[in-house]
């Protein structure tokens, strides 16, 4: 049986539904709460028993890469000052079982364009591909965690959905197909960002996927499709007729921290599961409560 030991993390975006504050700083790095969005990513594809993380980075996006480097001096700083708890924090981002690679991708020429950078880390083997700004939290198993469960028995290509209004079908790549399990259909249609009248159905497609090594030769012969990009799901439909695909209603919240009202409600709701700071931000918050 196939495992799946690598995570693509596509993040050479400008994000510019952020500027200024993505000006001189990667949209990845935006924390909520106290970690940056990477970090959470990069948490969940280790709690999946992932141990190769793939960054596909832009030429602005250097402070990824720090982040995910050792910082001598502040560690050294850290432990001359006993701050033992904030140096484990410093030293735990990843654990030391984990491999960390760093791809620069030339020109931004979409999600299709940035998976297909990895090809030469990834090598022959089947990867997951985890977009950062959609936050997926679970109190149970993460949605890698449970995409990895699936995949483990069916062997196949296996993309995160999620129920949407059919009215808001244009912002999503669309999926249908029939159910075969709790939370898990075949996939027979999946369309990019298809109008309201012309969705096969309710379920969008979100930044959680399991690829198969076949997906990279669709990636190479796909076309520059919506927004004039190379389109990860246009090669995902071009491998359906070859191999069977699934879509996977994953368990958990989805917070879509592209946008600037999905950042601000992950920020307050993760802040009130802080350990630390949950009772005086609820009562914070409740000052408001008559606004």
């Amino acid at each position: 049986m196939t495992k799946i030991r690598t995570a693509v993390f596509p993040v050479a975006g400008l994000g510019t539904r952020f500027l200024p504050a993505t000006k001189s700083v990667a949209k990845e790095m935006l924390t909520i709460v106290d970690k940056p969005l990477i970090q959470y990513a990069a948490e969940e594809a280790v709690a999946a028993g992932l141990t190769k993380l793939i960054f596909i980075v832009g030429r602005t996006k250097n402070s990824i890469i720090d982040h995910f480097d050792k910082a001598y001096e502040l560690e050294t700083e850290l432990a001359l000052r006993k701050k033992t708890d904030m140096l484990k924090v410093v030293q735990d981002i990843v654990p030391d079982n984990v491999q960390c690679v760093f791809i620069r991708q030339s020109e931004a020429l979409g999600l299709g364009h940035a998976v297909l950078c990895a090809e030469p880390a990834v090598g022959n083997e089947p990867f997951a591909v985890i977009l950062p700004d959609d936050l997926i939290y679970n109190e149970g198993k993460n949605c890698m965690q449970q995409m990895v469960e699936v995949f483990e028995r069916k062997q196949a290509s296996i993309i995160g959905t999620q129920t949407v209004a059919r009215e808001d079908s244009s912002k999503y790549g669309m999926v249908a197909g029939p159910k075969v399990e709790d939370r898990l259909a075949l996939v027979e249609q999946i369309i990019e960002k298809p109008s309201p009248l012309e969705t096969p159905s309710d379920q969008a497609v979100v930044g959680r996927y399991i690829l198969t090594p076949g997906i990279m030769e669709k990636l190479k012969t796909t076309q520059r499709g919506a927004g004039g990009e190379i389109q990860l799901t246009d090669a995902i439909a071009a491998l359906r007729a070859e191999e069977e695909i699934y879509a996977y209603s994953f368990e958990g919240k989805r917070y879509d921290c592209g946008s600037k009202l999905g950042y601000l409600e992950a920020t307050v709701e993760f802040a009130l599961m802080h350990d630390e700071l949950a009772d005086e931000f609820r009562t914070f918050l409740a000052k408001f409560s008559r606004v």
